[in-house]
């Protein structure tokens, strides 16, 4: 599968074509809907999420609720772009404005920002050519786009779900997901302020974000994605680029202010004795081959290895500062203060939702780089084959 987007944070619409997706899988709209709300939720977002109310529009691809086997177009319209036509409107301007007369035009790079580094690659002397694409409300369609994939692992019995694990060095009591299935995960997170499954750290990381939002500040933290019931063996030790935990990471650290990624105990395996990192084989004629531990996140020489996937990324504070860093305006080359946009004090809730579902596009890619089919039952039965087959190797 493949897929594309196209949009800036205050255009008309954000748009998104998927190709590559197996006839006769079930998608509405509502559910998508369900996954965009989620997105724009958490607690520490800022104004823009009173502003729009993201709905997604399936435009292409899907008819009667069933997708076709063609294209999968969805458009996410913005609300607020009748607020911006003049600003960001396509059209060349009138021979008689001066461009330099269009409002918010942005000289002065934010420190942390693609601002600065994407004016002089594309040539802009008005960064918002930059911010308007670099910005994380692209993320949007890819949590339409991963919703979809999500859809699909459902039908092949793959679930997903994200938490957030530490928000400015509060952490969660993490062995509260132990003996819990995504469903019920997902039942406490929802219903959390910080989607944490830690109430009690939930309440200090609530204050923390307040805090950070009075002086003007901005903070940071970790989100864990848990995928159940993978497939073994999927995935290669074979070659670099077809390793899942490599594929993985790359969709990690491709979200907005993500600096960090690790599997099962992470960076603590530097800390550890090997007898204290690999989890032992065992096997069941119930269950088949499965891990004593998972202290390896579910991978094993690039491949799953059945157990629970369990993948964490570290998004740094935002940027944008109300109390903005140095900088220097790239026309005068004097130093003033950083350009100031709309901005959450902190975003790493919301960017748990983002987490769960660029996982759970390249898990949906990886499995059907490795079981393709063109139509959904066809599909399914594969991976039951496959099932049986690992289970009684």
């Amino acid at each position: 599968m493949r897929y594309l987007t196209a949009g800036e944070s205050h255009g008309p619409q954000l748009t998104t074509i998927i190709e590559g997706l197996p006839s006769l899988l079930p998608i509405t709209a509502e559910k998508i809907n369900h996954d965009l709300k989620r997105r724009q939720g958490g607690h520490g977002r800022g104004r823009r999420m009173q502003i729009e109310t993201d709905t997604v529009e399936i435009v292409a691809g899907v008819r009667h609720g069933q997708t076709l086997g063609s294209p999968v177009a969805l458009v996410v319209t913005n609300d607020d772009w009748k607020h911006w036509t003049k600003i960001m409107g396509a059209e060349p301007l009138a021979e008689d404005v001066n461009p330099e007369d269009i409002k918010r035009q942005i000289s002065r790079p934010r420190p942390g920002h693609a601002d600065l580094v994407g004016g002089m690659k594309y040539g802009h002397r008005d960064l918002r050519n930059v911010l308007e694409r670099s910005s994380a409300r692209e993320t949007t369609v890819r949590v339409a786009v991963g919703s979809v994939a999500k859809a699909l692992l459902n039908e092949l019995g793959i679930s997903i779900v994200a938490h957030v694990t530490e928000i400015v060095g509060i952490k969660a009591d993490t062995s509260l997901v132990e003996g819990k299935t995504v469903d019920e995960i997902r039942a406490i997170v929802e219903a959390d302020p910080c989607y944490c499954i830690d109430s009690v750290a939930s309440a200090k990381m609530v204050e923390a974000i307040d805090e950070a939002k009075k002086a003007g500040d901005s903070i940071g933290g970790v989100v864990e994605v848990i995928v159940e019931g993978m497939p073994a063996g999927v995935g290669s030790y074979v070659h670099y680029d077809r390793k899942l935990d490599a594929k993985l990471a790359a969709a990690m650290l491709s979200i907005n202010a993500f600096k960090g990624v690790e599997f099962g105990l992470g960076f603590e395996m530097a800390r550890r004795k090997g007898s204290e990192v690999h989890d032992e084989i065992i096997w069941t004629e119930e269950e088949g081959y499965t891990r004593a531990t998972n202290r390896l996140g579910g991978l094993e020489g690039g491949m799953s290895t059945g157990m629970p996937i369990v993948v964490r990324g570290v998004m740094k504070p935002i940027p944008t500062l109300y109390k903005p860093l140095q900088s220097v305006d790239i026309e005068t080359k004097e130093p003033f203060k950083a350009s100031v946009e709309r901005s959450d004090s902190c975003a790493v809730p919301a960017a748990s939702v983002v987490a769960e579902h660029v996982i759970a596009w390249e898990i949906a890619n990886i499995i059907l780089e490795q079981f393709h089919s063109d139509q959904l039952p066809q599909l399914k039965a594969q991976i039951d084959e496959h099932r049986q087959y690992t289970k009684g190797f």
